[in-house]
């Protein structure tokens, strides 16, 4: 047998350096690779960015737009072309074209409004979803979410009907509005009352959805940029009314269309718009704002009888005119286009500074990121 003995077992040289890199490189998580030239175009720190967004929220409106426009314009045309194909005179024809300019001027009803307004709400609401799901966030973070939003509507809507009694009572004990008669009675006050109520609902929903919902959303999250530079600690406060500038001016440019507007009258829808802005930052949501918008917009038109930034609605409570000096009644305005207008509005901005509690402003993040943050929390908790 081979008696050669075992040889010992020597391990090889240890490489302290190799070994200090190889624990380094074990605990160092890899380094992801930088964003693509198209991601750093297209996404920003809250996802899509609010330029592309706005860029694609803005041309599927004007189409919409556009093509109701051109809708219209046919329908009105083979309208008259109808007309004067039943006109057998000259008289008649001229008869026609005089009917046919009244019937322009009349506006429109009470149902047609509540259908107009109620397809441009379903409209606005469809593409706000449509927009929700392609920057993958929550549709609610438009303005329709918050806490307690049948309260804050109920309550929006007691000051809107306060304030507009207070405004018409301080024109009529001043002698610049007169009442002179009621149109209504029994039944009718409750019909009439209930279809206004219920078209001034859908105006306000449209007006405030419109001008403060995904527009002024938006329009924040895409200044939080400018206003992390003027202020780290107030970025997002700043890139708010930054945003509510320009939403505020669109809102008062929407009305300069309005031909029955005074000057005052267009000074004081910006001012309304900068009080369902501060609304809207108080609590969160739009819902306060559209409470008032309704209950404004009913008791002036329907309730008192006045215009409504000059123009008056069928089945309206009171007949009503106008007296003195237009700068302080309003004139053809209506009470809006009265400079008393202007006191009453800052007091419902000084009631939502100081009688409305705040609440939250809806996350800039999509929802993605937000579970990424909430992972986060729980970790480090």
């Amino acid at each position: 047998m081979d008696s050669t003995p075992e040889q010992p077992f020597v391990p090889e040289p240890r490489d302290p350096a190799q070994e200090t890199a190889q624990l380094i490189e074990s605990a160092t998580p890899p380094v992801a690779a930088p964003p693509s030239l198209a991601r750093r175009i297209f996404i920003g720190p809250f996802g899509l960015r609010a330029g592309w967004s706005l860029l694609i929220y803005i041309s599927i409106i004007a189409t919409i737009v556009g093509g109701l426009n051109m809708a219209q314009r046919r329908a009105t045309a083979a309208h008259h072309d109808a007309a004067q194909a039943g006109h057998d005179t000259a008289g008649q024809s001229t008869a026609g074209k005089a009917n046919s300019k009244a019937d322009d001027k009349k506006g429109m009803t009470i149902k047609s409004t509540i259908i107009f307004e109620g397809i441009a709400f379903a409209v606005l609401v469809l593409l706000s979803w449509m927009m929700a799901a392609i920057e993958g966030r929550s549709i609610w973070a438009f303005g329709l979410g918050g806490a307690h939003a049948v309260g804050r509507f109920l309550v929006g809507a007691v000051w809107g009907l306060a304030a507009l009694s207070l405004l018409v009572g301080t024109l009529w004990a001043l002698h610049l509005l007169a009442f002179d008669g009621q149109l209504d009675h029994g039944w009718e006050i409750l019909g009439w009352g209930s279809e206004q109520l219920l078209g001034f609902l859908i105006v306000g929903l449209v007006e405030e959805y419109l001008f403060r919902g995904y527009l002024q959303y938006t329009l924040t999250r895409g200044m939080v940029g400018l206003g992390n530079l003027i202020s780290r600690q107030h970025g997002r406060t700043i890139s708010f009314w930054i945003a509510a500038v320009i939403t505020s001016a669109l809102f008062f440019l929407a009305h300069t269309g309005n031909s029955g507007e005074n000057a005052v009258g267009l000074v004081l829808v910006f001012v309304a718009g900068v009080a369902f802005l501060v609304a809207l930052w108080r609590t969160g949501s739009l819902w306060w704002a559209i409470g008032f918008h309704m209950a404004w917009d009913w008791a002036q038109s329907f309730l008192y009888g006045v215009p409504d930034s000059g123009g008056l609605v069928e089945g309206r409570l009171f007949a009503t005119h106008a007296m003195g000096n237009p700068m302080l009644s309003g004139g053809t305005d209506g009470p809006e286009g009265s400079v008393l207008c202007i006191p009453i509005l800052l007091l419902m901005i000084v009631v939502l500074v100081f009688l409305t509690r705040s609440s939250p402003q809806p996350a800039l993040e999509t929802k993605e990121r937000l579970l990424e943050l909430k992972a986060d929390e729980g970790v480090a908790a």
